[in-house]
């Protein structure tokens, strides 16, 4: 299979670029930058120059590819203050690339995450049959599952908070040992018993691999390896990789020390992936997110602030 791949040169990307080489598929990967492309051409893909603003050229690599994974999202515009941009602009994207696959019965992969249910669903995990009627990213989410019933095999991989490895250089984890290296502790908000769920880099490329070749049209997906870990676990597990204490900080104080972050340290995710697994033959079978903080890696590639 030819996959078009938007963001195949980040975090999750170039796993995802890698796993389907390994599976025999060849890549088309969309690179807005020097040092993209020369990542994209050592895995061995295919380049397609340009952005996410570029909907002419989105729409004529995913007409002459035979499926298309949408990972990438403008992170840099959203947490530097235009957030509502970021998320305009992701589904601008979606809609360019859909109109020319409509009636086709190609895959459509999209992304989205299980944060969004921790405003919905509350007393249990959540699951891939809670749906939300709309917000910012849930449209997003709405738009790819509805082209299910438009001739595209669709599905939407909603991913845990925190996809760990020594791959991740940018998401969560590394934003809160900076964090934490500059606060001089390892915050937590209240008791901490909040839950994050959380999915190693590489079962999540497999389970991108996986949705490509075989979701069911309409499909929600979750990349969760683990339910539920009590963020006052993982405070503590940045604080023993850096040396420093743990701390609770009142939800007042929250934005202080957690910054961009402070809202979201404090939202209780639960989040099942049975269905997911059932639905597919996925089993996670990395390590989980508080074996990968042992592992020191986060701590040698995140630079003091």
């Amino acid at each position: 299979m030819r996959v078009f791949v938007t963001g195949a040169s980040g975090h999750i990307g170039s796993a995802v670029v890698r796993e389907l080489h390994e599976a025999g598929h060849r890549v088309v990967g969309l690179a807005r930058s020097d040092s993209s492309v020369a990542a994209l051409k050592s895995a061995g893909a295919e380049v397609r120059r340009g952005h996410l603003d570029d909907l002419a050229g989105l729409q004529e690599a995913a007409t002459t590819a035979d499926g298309v994974i949408h990972l990438a999202f403008k992170h840099d515009v959203a947490f530097t203050g235009d957030y509502a941009g970021a998320v305009a602009a992701d589904l601008r994207a979606i809609e360019a690339m859909s109109a020319v696959l409509e009636g086709s019965g190609k895959p459509f992969v999209g992304t989205a995450g299980t944060l969004a249910l921790a405003h919905a669903v509350r007393g249990r995990p959540g699951t891939e049959h809670d749906v939300l009627a709309g917000g910012p990213r849930i449209d997003a989410e709405n738009a790819v599952i509805s082209l299910g019933k438009r001739g595209v095999r669709s599905s939407v991989i909603r991913l845990a908070p925190t996809v760990h490895s020594s791959l991740d250089h940018q998401g969560f984890v590394p934003s809160l040992i900076t964090m934490a290296r500059k606060n001089g502790f390892a915050a937590y908000v209240g008791d901490g018993a909040n839950r994050w769920p959380a999915v190693h880099t590489l079962d999540t490329a497999r389970l991108y691999r996986l949705a490509l070749e075989g979701a069911p049209a309409g499909s929600r997906i979750h990349g969760v390896a683990e339910e539920g870990i009590p963020f006052r676990d993982i405070a503590e597990a940045i604080g023993r990789g850096l040396g420093l204490p743990a701390r609770s900080v009142s939800a007042e104080e929250a934005n202080k020390y957690l910054g961009f972050l402070s809202a979201f340290t404090q939202l209780d995710n639960p989040t099942s992936s049975a269905h997911t697994q059932d639905l597919l033959g996925w089993k996670p079978t990395q390590p989980g997110l508080l074996a990968d903080l042992a592992d020191r890696h986060y701590f040698e590639s995140v630079a003091p602030a």
